[in-house]
């Protein structure tokens, strides 16, 4: 596989967090490399880390040691303003609450990663209402979160996070608070940007969920496994 290929490569990552004088590892020699246009998927059991390594390989938390290369760019050292600045280049986040501004349309709230690169405002809202159309809420572009349903306001955070066109679409627990038709709306539509080449990083639960992907890790003591060499140890 070429440097060209790898989008994500992330080497002996370790996070560990503190309570007083209590150290309390979560991360420790974790290794993920992610090729271009697949859909990973970190399974785990609850506490095991998940969501560390989503905000670690997200920019939104910074690793205690080991190396991290996104798209070419070593982060490792990178200071708030310069990972801020790839974080809304690079990357789109579901998150599992959706994480929409209330009071706000859908328009709007697909449009605000637009507001951070100087986008215009009228070409913003051009951009959004193309974003909301392909996750089929264009007739929902006037509402807010409030007259959405749960699956309704999951398709708007999708949508809000393709709408910078990222390199790498991470998704935390994506169906964890849907019912059966809305979850499976949701995956039919990541199953769509998947086929559309988007690159996924997944963390769930959801055995199910999970199966959707190209590839599939369980995270288990502080590190990725390949879900086929846990089998014999469950």
């Amino acid at each position: 596989m070429s440097s060209s290929d790898v989008i994500l490569a992330a080497t002996a990552i370790a996070r560990t967090y503190r309570r007083g004088d209590i150290a309390l590892p979560v991360l420790y020699g974790l290794d993920l490399q992610v090729r271009r246009g697949e859909w990973v998927a970190c399974t785990g059991r609850s506490g095991s880390g998940k969501s560390t390594l989503l905000h670690v390989l997200g920019l939104l938390d910074s690793a205690d040691g080991g190396s991290y290369l996104l798209a070419g760019h070593d982060v490792s050292d990178l200071d708030d303003a310069a990972r801020a600045g790839l974080r809304n280049q690079l990357l789109g986040f579901v998150f599992q609450l959706h994480n929409l501004l209330p009071r706000t349309s859908a328009l709007e709230n697909v449009a605000t990663p637009l507001i951070y690169r100087g986008v215009r405002r009228a070409e913003r809202l051009r951009r959004a209402r193309a974003a909301l159309e392909a996750v089929g809420l264009a007739d929902r572009a006037d509402h807010d979160p409030s007259q959405l349903s749960g699956g309704q306001m999951q398709r708007v955070a999708i949508a809000r996070a393709l709408v910078g066109d990222p390199e790498l679409l991470l998704v935390d627990e994506p169906t964890g608070n849907l019912d059966l038709a809305a979850t499976n709306d949701v995956l039919q539509l990541l199953d769509a940007v998947h086929a559309q080449g988007r690159t996924i990083v997944m963390i769930t639960h959801e055995e199910d969920v999970a199966a959707h992907a190209d590839r599939r890790l369980v995270l288990r003591d502080g590190g990725l496994h390949d879900e086929e060499s846990m089998e014999g140890q469950r």
